[in-house]
């Protein structure tokens, strides 16, 4: 079963970019089913799920959608979204965190671009007591993001955080290299296609992963986002944290909004804190063939949908 998952998803990631798909999508995707997924096209519309998730004691963040701008004043405008979503969010005293993509605000462009941005919505947040997440993208991506992690650290600006991913094998000795931050760190598998050479193919691999850098996260005095829907490993980790006393203010679970819902609340009911990422926006396309490919369920989910 895992290696024909593991077919699904390489088909899936591969067909992302394949015009007719991406069009097909993009025009009826919403009303087949991808607002499971996407809170909405607009902060209005998804400032109500968030505090609908709240009502039921659950955290959230929330991201708009977008990735690759072609310009520094597409960049310059999508600073000044998140500026806006992050007074929203102190307007309707939402606990809702902000977690972004660097190639939204210009990475491509140059790594000095990227980091003025991001550092203009981490000193923002800061004034809203808010906390930005810098999000991990594809593997040629993880030493800028990291230098500019560290950058704004070494800076002092402690309200950010960022990713890693357990796919790749560089990412435990990432961990490593963190540890002197006493990092806040969410640790997810990784949802990128990525070459045999650079990352683990097979999900045992990725799983053990998984938990070896989950162990050490917790183990260091940083703070760790579990983020993740398997239930094995979050009670793997759970027994992990009882068995090293291990407080439950030292890390949280994520999950993402419209999956695993019944999960949420049970860990919620447990005394756990999960946090959903509720992400909004029109630039939904990627993120959704992402979350089609990770599990064949999701696939299942949109077919229902054009069967109505």
């Amino acid at each position: 079963m895992s290696a024909l998952n593991a077919i699904f998803r390489k088909t899936i990631l591969l067909a992302t970019h394949n015009r007719a798909v991406a069009g097909g999508v993009r025009r009826y995707g919403m009303r087949l089913g991808a607002a499971r997924f996407v809170a909405g096209e607009t902060f209005d519309e998804c400032a109500v799920v968030l505090k609908s998730l709240s009502d039921k004691g659950l955290a959230t963040n929330t991201t708009l959608l977008g990735e690759g701008v072609a310009s520094e004043e597409y960049a310059s405008s999508v600073v000044a979204s998140y500026r806006t979503i992050l007074d929203g969010i102190a307007e309707r005293g939402l606990q809702t965190n902000v977690a972004l993509k660097l190639t939204h605000l210009g990475l491509d462009l140059g790594e000095d671009v990227a980091y003025r941005n991001v550092a203009d919505l981490v000193d923002h947040a800061a004034k809203l007591g808010n906390f930005v997440r810098i999000d991990m993208e594809e593997s040629g991506r993880v030493d800028p993001t990291l230098r500019i992690y560290r950058r704004l650290r070494e800076q002092g600006r402690d309200n950010v955080g960022t990713v890693l991913q357990s796919a790749l094998y560089r990412s435990e000795d990432d961990l490593r290299s963190l540890l002197e931050y006493h990092p806040n760190l969410r640790l997810v598998k990784g949802a990128y296609l990525e070459p045999a050479s650079i990352a683990y193919v097979k999900k045992a691999d990725v799983d053990a992963s998984y938990l070896s850098m989950a162990r050490l996260s917790l183990s260091d005095g940083g703070y760790t986002a579990i983020a993740t829907h398997d239930e094995k490993i979050i009670n793997e980790l759970i027994t992990y944290t009882y068995q090293n006393n291990i407080p439950a203010d030292r890390f949280e679970f994520q999950m993402l909004y419209g999956i695993s819902s019944q999960l949420q609340l049970s860990l919620v009911e447990r005394g756990y804190k999960v946090l959903v990422a509720t992400p909004f926006g029109p630039e939904w396309y990627f993120y959704l063939m992402r979350r089609l490919a990770e599990r064949p369920a999701n696939l299942l989910f949109v077919a229902r949908g054009v069967r109505r």
